[in-house]
């Protein structure tokens, strides 16, 4: 008899930028070939909720990397959260977005969060946030970092490239796209 079934979110790295596509049509036919059920995307950079026996978040990660490597020919690394964490996520973001208005004024030109993969040991959140500079503040999270902005993102200086060296496998959404997935899939 078959256990429960655990739900995640897999937030998938680098897919449809330059020659790394991947319809989302077809990443849903390959994860469920893979044995992922109830398999659901959300527009074409790479959000996916699905349904697992898996429980272990390693096994997860390790079956969906490996699924869409056999599909597609190239590494997709994942940053995977529950819904409560992304939840937890978009609530964190909307937090440090009034603490910045609070500090600053106007609310930030663009705020994006850059999804994690790993929680952040204390010190190397210091280090992220320590490149916060005027027009950038930088807030480091429990699965993410939020970059709020008074410029557009094509100008920052800090950006998905600069938390990875810091924090490893990292992926990032604006926080339209963070809001819409957590009214839809999240607690």
């Amino acid at each position: 008899m078959m256990g429960s079934m655990s739900t995640f979110i897999a937030f998938l790295r680098a897919v449809n930028v330059g020659t790394r596509r991947y319809p989302m049509a077809e990443l849903r036919e390959a994860l469920a070939a893979a044995g992922f059920e109830e398999v659901e995307t959300h527009i074409q950079t790479g959000n996916v909720r699905f349904r697992t026996h898996l429980r272990s978040r390693t096994k997860v990660v390790v079956a969906l990397e490996q699924a869409m490597l056999e599909d597609r020919g190239f590494q997709v690394p994942v940053v995977l959260m529950t819904p409560a964490e992304l939840t937890e996520t978009h609530d964190e973001a909307r937090s440090f977005a009034s603490d910045f208005v609070e500090r600053s004024g106007p609310a930030p030109r663009g705020h994006h969060v850059t999804l994690i993969a790993v929680p952040p040991d204390a010190e190397s959140a210091r280090r992220v946030e320590a490149r916060s500079e005027p027009g950038e503040e930088i807030r480091v999270g429990k699965r993410a970092v939020h970059l709020m902005l008074d410029k557009p993102y094509s100008e920052a200086r800090n950006g998905n490239a600069e938390v990875e060296r810091d924090l490893g496998v990292a992926t990032t959404r604006s926080l339209t796209v963070i809001t819409k997935l957590a009214e839809k899939w999240g607690t």
